[in-house]
């Protein structure tokens, strides 16, 4: 077994004035002299005068932004060709030649020997230092590594990093570097004042005067001011951030000067003048593998959630433990009720400033009431960000392997509400033998309605259906069966909700059975990335 190597020390050198040394003249030779130029070194070249030097190289050359020693190395190089003030020693040594070479060997024993810094091409056994690699973006720099397993898959990582950061934080960190110094003068300056009261006294100054400024009293003004400026850069979301202008900056420090105490925690996080936000969240069938980015990202950012019952325990684990979680209280009797009370608890988090997030089953305006919800966020001046979700009416039906068109089967798919307005029965849909229809929140009464189906509108007994529930998560239930034997099967078999019904003739392209009904158990297709169903777990009746 390798032995374990232990973590490189990674820091940030200021090269200004260094010297150099690149053996070579290929095109890693001009990169590393391109590097050592940006960060303010001096390169020497070292390469015969008949060698092939990269043409971007011979550039740099040219404008002398890179001297060139036309010929090979020597071991004096190393304490000679450097700056006067460290005895000529050159300050790093970079060999772009193979690394499988004797010179190489050698070079890098001398440098060690001198405790000279060296990085050899393709040799990490010969380096005593690595190039991470780097994104810069004025004083904001990241550098990645793989302490030498893949420089391909570090420049990757790199990559990615950056495509995720707003374009401006590197002028953000200027700005906030310069509040830091800001507050570390005007710190000072205080305290020159408190030396110049005390001489003044020693010549005639009441001894109460100012007394109240002391040295004690300024280190906890400077320790207070230095953590709110840690809190903005901690709490303040990046894009806020990298927002940041002058003006700001002087309203920050204006503001802070005139009521620090008085300053909330959501000023700190989000910026002065923030506003609560208000964000409908729809969190899927209940998987949280299938939470849109978006609504992660929703959930991740909340102070306030309030929650449908039906949110499945997987998605609420989502949620910061910092963020207060309220579950609404809906009942048979009570769901207006509990509607209002969840409305007023939004609106009190929305005046505190908090960022609320209402999670919603499904999506939000598929039978969600999202709408409504909308409207009256929006009467109290705030205007919600609705996030969709993964309506339960067409994804629950694919993980049970009912595809809800199919040609010369189904042409047409229709979502239906089993229970209207403070619970009356919505009148169903007339039977088209080519449309699957979706019903949600019908499964407690699912007698009256396919009564109604089956006598009203003249739906045949023999119309293949599936009760659907819990879909996406590991406790999922299909029960295939037939208008004739749906009430019976879930009389028999209870209840597992939420639950949906399917009705049309899709219901048996994929899945075929010849008993009154068959009741499937599990889902496991997300495991594996996958939506494939094992019906040999079926159990007939």
């Amino acid at each position: 077994m390798a032995p374990i190597l232990a973590p490189a020390l990674l820091t940030a050198i200021d090269s200004t004035s260094h010297v150099h040394l690149i053996v070579g003249s290929n095109p890693l030779a001009s990169a590393r002299c391109s590097r050592s130029v940006e960060v303010g070194a001096k390169p020497i070249v070292l390469a015969p005068e008949d060698a092939t030097v990269h043409y971007s190289l011979m550039k740099r050359i040219e404008d002398g932004q890179v001297t060139w020693l036309k010929r090979n190395f020597r071991d004096e190089d190393l304490t000679t060709l450097g700056r006067i003030e460290v005895d000529n020693v050159v300050d790093a040594v970079f060999i772009t030649n193979s690394g499988k070479s004797r010179q190489s060997t050698q070079i890098s024993t001398l440098c060690r020997q001198l405790r000279i810094p060296v990085n050899v091409a393709d040799a990490p056994n010969l380096c005593s230092f690595t190039l991470l690699s780097t994104y810069s973006d004025g004083p904001l720099q990241i550098g990645v590594t793989t302490s030498g397993k893949g420089c391909k898959l570090s420049a990757r990582i790199r990559r990615e990093i950056a495509a995720a950061l707003p374009s401006t934080l590197g002028e953000a960190v200027e700005r906030l570097g310069t509040m830091r110094r800001r507050i570390w003068e005007e710190d000072h300056a205080m305290e020159l004042s408190q030396d110049l009261e005390v001489d003044e006294e020693d010549i005639g100054q009441p001894a109460t005067f100012n007394q109240l400024i002391t040295a004690e009293g300024i280190e906890a003004a400077r320790s207070r001011r230095m953590r709110w400026l840690a809190q903005i850069c901690e709490y303040w979301p990046l894009r806020r951030l990298a927002a940041i202008s002058d003006t700001d900056v002087e309203v920050l420090l204006r503001d802070y000067a005139e009521s620090n105490a008085s300053r909330g925690e959501n000023d700190l996080k989000y910026g002065p003048g923030h506003q609560g936000r208000l964000l409908l969240v729809g969190s899927g069938p209940g998987n949280p593998e299938l939470l849109t980015r978006a609504a992660h990202k929703a959930i991740l950012s909340a102070d306030l959630v309030l929650a449908d019952k039906l949110v499945p325990a997987p998605v609420l684990d989502l949620v910061p433990r910092r963020a207060i979680v309220h579950i609404a209280r809906k009942f048979p009797g009570n769901a207006d009720k509990a509607q209002v009370e969840f409305l007023e608890l939004g609106l009190q988090g929305l005046k505190a400033r908090k960022v609320v997030v209402r999670i919603k089953q499904g999506d939000p305006y598929i039978y969600g009431r999202g709408g409504e919800e909308y409207d009256f966020f929006r009467s109290h001046g705030y205007i919600p960000v609705v996030i969709p979700g993964i309506t339960s009416a067409l994804s629950a039906p694919l993980f049970a392997a009912i595809p809800a068109t199919h040609r010369s089967v189904a042409d047409q798919v229709l979502v239906c509400t089993g229970t209207g307005r403070k619970g009356a029965a919505p009148d169903p849909p007339e039977y088209v033998p080519t449309r699957t229809v979706v019903f949600l929140m019908s499964l407690h009464r699912l007698s009256s309605l396919v009564k109604s189906l089956v006598d009203g509108k003249a739906y045949p007994l023999d119309t293949p259906c599936a009760v659907l529930e819990r879909a996406s998560c590991p406790d999922q239930r299909v029960i295939r069966t037939t208008l004739e034997h749906v009430c019976a099967a879930v009389e028999e078999e209870g209840s597992r909700p939420p639950g949906l019904l399917v009705v049309g003739s899709s219901c048996n392209v994929l899945a075929r059975f010849h008993h009154r009904w068959v009741v499937e158990e599990g889902f496991h297709g997300l495991d594996n990335i996958g939506v494939e169903r094992d019906l040999s777990e079926a159990v007939s009746t």
